[in-house]
This record gives structure tokens, C-alpha cells and sequence, in this order.
């Protein structure tokens, strides 16, 4: 009886980096520790695309995937510090090289933000509760973010960096514990005005 091969898929994320720096910056520096590190690797691929990369670890036969998953999440932790900064940790899914999917959905008709938020925050909640289902996260869509332009020109005219914009921009938004207030036989939740829902409500000093 032929012996199954494992898989295990580790998913990276970086908003903004093109494949050819998700490659340099990411996968390569990963790739490289992973043979250094983890035991029992067959081959390894990987898959870039704007802002993602997925890394494929194949394992020997027999190998235990237990061990191979710790390895591969610890490894995972400590090359986070040779990453870019703001690097976030990846998402590790475990898999025989014999599944396949049972069920494909996809989405259109709306804007690619709407899409990514109805996949990812309603459709694939539902979808989990499927006893034994394995439901991987959205691919494709667009995550909602805010893209500022800057005048070069302009800043420099005023001794201003774009470092400096971004700090400004990170001091309106910020998370501050509130607490409640209390007058006379009332208590009084208190909500704060540190994290703007809206661009407009965006100050600068």
C-alpha cells in the first residue's frame, strides 16, 4: 500500500509587496531556513502573487506530521525577526497530497471589498460548522485599506518627510482603553475618538 504523502501550506501575507519582492524579501529567506531547521522534507515549491506567498512543504513518507507542524510553526516564529517589519505571522494548514476539494464557491456581482468581506466574515463562518470540513480563507478580492498620495514638493517645502505623515497618521488611531463615568445614581459607558471609523474624521495638527 503506497504511503501518503503530507503536505503542509504556509500562507504569508504583505500588503503592497510585489511578487518579485515577496520572493526576495520573504519566500527565499523562509525557504532557506526551513531546509535548515525542519526534518523530513521531500521538496518544498512555492507560489507568489501580489501581497501573498504560499510555501508548499513536502514530506517524506512516514515522516510524523506532528513534529513536522511544531517544526515548521517554530521555525515559522523565530524568522519573523528577518522579515520585513510589520511582517505578520502565517497561517499553517496541514494536508494529504490525496485530498481534494469537494466544493468550489465563487463570488461576483459586488465590489472586490464587499466580496472579500462576504467571504471571509460570513460565508466561510458558516461553512466551518460543517462537521470535518476544513474551509480555507478567501483567495482573490481586495482587503479594504486607505492609500495616501504625497506631494513630494509640497512636503519638502515644509520640512516634512513622508515618515513623518505616516507617524502623524498613526497617532489619530489608536487603541485607548475608556472605562465608565459616573454621575449621580448613573454610570455611564465612555467612548473615546483615539480610532476614527472615516477618513474625515482623520485630524492633523
Amino acid at each position: 500500500m503506497d504511503c501518503l504523502v503530507h503536505v503542509s501550506l504556509v500562507a504569508w501575507q504583505y500588503t503592497g509587496l510585489n511578487p518579485e519582492e515577496m520572493e526576495g524579501r520573504i519566500t527565499t529567506v523562509y525557504e532557506r531556513v526551513l531546509t535548515t531547521l525542519v526534518d523530513n522534507i521531500e521538496h518544498i515549491e512555492s507560489v507568489r502573487v501580489n501581497g501573498q506567498a504560499f510555501v508548499k512543504v513536502y514530506l517524506q513518507p512516514n515522516a510524523s506530521l506532528d513534529r513536522s507542524t511544531a517544526e515548521v510553526t517554530a521555525v515559522s516564529q523565530q524568522i519573523l525577526r528577518q522579515m520585513p517589519e510589520g511582517t505578520q505571522p502565517p497561517l499553517i494548514l496541514n494536508f494529504s497530497a490525496s485530498s481534494v476539494p469537494i466544493l468550489q464557491l465563487g463570488l461576483s456581482g459586488l465590489a472586490e471589498q464587499d466580496l472579500n468581506d462576504i467571504g471571509l466574515n460570513f460565508l466561510r463562518p458558516q461553512l466551518v460548522t460543517v462537521p470535518g470540513a476544513s474551509v480555507p480563507y478567501p483567495y482573490g478580492g481586495k482587503q479594504r485599506q486607505i492609500m495616501v498620495d504625497l506631494d513630494q514638493r509640497l512636503l519638502q517645502s515644509k520640512g516634512l518627510s513622508a515618515t513623518d505623515v505616516v507617524n502623524t497618521l498613526a497617532l489619530q488611531n489608536l487603541v485607548l482603553p475608556s472605562g465608565t463615568v459616573k454621575i449621580d445614581q448613573f454610570e455611564y459607558d465612555v467612548d473615546l475618538n483615539a480610532s476614527p471609523e472615516t477618513v474625515e474624521k482623520l485630524t492633523f495638527p
